[in-house]
């Protein structure tokens, strides 16, 4: 190993043992919770998954614990943090696991990558942090930092700068303490060597580091186009019966599959808020409004979309609803609602709801 990597390790290892952030996934070893971790990580930032990670791991300790809960209760875990796709692929992999490897988390990549939901990143932080096996790990951090570091200036979406950025992280890899160094490069592009402004005086490489000693840090990586996420305009009724409200559950092969929501539907272009409702309703549970009031609208922003849902209290002709693609529908109590999951702007008329 050349003496520029040996300088880089050792730097940002000392680096790492003083300043490194006290989180709950770094006081244990258990490759489960770290597994976990790693999982809610994925385009998360680390603020919005403390709280998220406490609370699954009290509640779901075990990997057998996981494998043998109901979807409802995981999607009601996962509630808010996107990409529910991630919770279902937890479930799919620890039934894996339980049933075929012994309730034991394999350790190394290979075998990790068998599992769903688990990529060629994920697997190298558990193995390394969970294991201490040598494998290396490239998320959107570590790009950066091995970009600035040695002056890599190739376009982000090719498959040629991603083995570059690869080979780097392998290269780098101390045989002693893998799954530190891995997270003091993620630490360090997560904390000083930032996207924007980095703190490059607060950086433990700087004196080894080619952009800054070029006073070309903000060159590197090199700017990615970044597309505008597009504009959806929702519309969502609040029907009460009987002092129980109706709910449905989205179709569970598709998007957001599982979770439930109040009906309601996408704007079609020249309609108003109200039209599109009074339009879903009847294509939905097959009865027509007959009174309409609005009692808020909500922004959210999901990763490819932005939602402007506009939410009315809603009332229904008094004849037999017949609610169709759905997964299932219920009536239920006010005080009952926030045991179901909801899409997260739908979370914020759970909240109107229950907490008036």
């Amino acid at each position: 190993m050349s003496k520029h990597n040996q300088d880089i390790q050792r730097k940002l290892l000392a680096w790492y043992n003083k300043t490194k952030r006290d989180l709950p996934w770094r006081n244990t070893k258990d490759p489960y919770s770290i597994w976990v971790s790693e999982v809610m990580l994925q385009q998360t930032q680390v603020k919005t998954v403390i709280p998220y990670y406490e609370r699954w791991i009290k509640t779901l300790p075990t990997i057998d614990k996981l494998a043998n809960a109901p979807e409802q209760k995981i999607l009601k875990l996962w509630e808010g943090l996107g990409y529910y796709s991630r919770a279902k692929n937890l479930k799919k992999s620890a039934k894996i696991i339980y049933k075929e490897m012994n309730g034991k988390l394999p350790n190394t990549v290979k075998n990790l990558q068998n599992l769903p939901g688990i990529g060629r990143y994920t697997a190298g932080a558990i193995s390394s942090i969970a294991f201490g096996l040598k494998a290396p790990v490239l998320d959107g951090n570590v790009k950066r930092v091995l970009s600035r570091l040695f002056c890599i200036n190739k376009n982000g979406t090719t498959s040629a700068y991603e083995n570059c950025l690869w080979e780097k992280a392998e290269n780098l890899l101390p045989v002693r303490r893998p799954g530190d160094f891995n997270q003091a490069l993620m630490e360090l592009g997560a904390t000083v060597c930032i996207p924007g402004s980095p703190i490059c005086q607060q950086c433990p490489l700087r004196t080894i580091c080619k952009a800054f000693l070029k006073n070309k840090v903000n060159e590197f990586p090199p700017s990615n186009k970044i597309k505008s996420s597009k504009k959806i305009e929702v519309s969502a009724g609040i029907i009460i019966k009987n002092k129980k409200v109706y709910i449905q559950q989205r179709l569970k092969n598709g998007l957001m599959g599982g979770l439930w929501e109040f009906p309601g539907g996408k704007r079609e272009q020249g309609e108003s808020s109200e039209e599109c409702l009074k339009r879903e309703i009847k294509e939905e549970l097959r009865v027509n409004v007959v009174n309409l009031n609005k009692v808020m609208t909500i922004k959210h922003t999901y990763t490819q979309f932005r939602v402007t849902l506009t939410v009315f209290n809603c009332k229904i002709q008094k004849q037999q609803i017949r609610p169709g693609g759905c997964e299932q529908w219920k009536w239920v109590s006010l005080s009952n609602l926030k045991k179901y999951p909801f899409p997260a702007a739908n979370v914020k008329i759970v909240k109107y709801l229950t907490e008036k």
